[in-house]
């Protein structure tokens, strides 16, 4: 039983990533992955809205958050190898922009980056006390980064 058990977590996160439909390449994998990743951002990013709309926000709910979505966005740049876009054949959101427009890409990137940056220090703020009102803008401008790049880089 205990070997099944171990089995079964090991195994969990493979068939996680083969759920995405890609093959079990190289880049089928990074696609997969990247798909994973994109998700958890979403899960960090509504955690955030969800406790902005409560009477009482939960400040470590959203620091927790925001620290997610800050890791995320440096993580970034290792999530579109070559070999992992659509040009290969992939089951992929991510459009060929993405590989051949490479500084365009990797600027809106940084300005992620940057805005995760900025919504954690927000949230480390919010949870010391600070208004709510910094943490709101923090949000509003790493959401506008995000829709710079779906705008850009990912299909509908």
């Amino acid at each position: 039983m205990r070997n099944s058990l171990s089995a079964a977590l090991l195994l969990a996160p493979l068939l996680a990533l083969s759920a995405c439909g890609n093959p079990d390449t190289p880049g089928g994998r990074a696609a997969d992955a990247r798909h994973e990743n994109f998700e958890a951002l979403d899960d960090a990013f509504k955690t955030i809205d969800d406790e902005l709309k409560a009477a009482a926000p939960d400040a470590q709910k959203v620091r927790a958050a925001a620290a997610t979505v800050a890791a995320k966005a440096k993580e970034m740049p290792g999530w579109f190898p070559a070999g992992s876009g659509p040009a290969d054949g992939l089951k992929t959101d991510a459009k060929a922009e993405v590989w051949t427009k490479p500084d365009e890409f990797r600027a809106v990137m940084t300005a992620f980056q940057d805005s995760s940056a900025k919504l954690l220090a927000a949230a480390d703020g919010f949870a010391a006390g600070q208004p709510v009102v910094g943490l709101q803008e923090a949000v509003k401008q790493a959401g506008g980064t995000c829709k710079k790049c779906h705008d850009g880089f990912k299909t509908d």
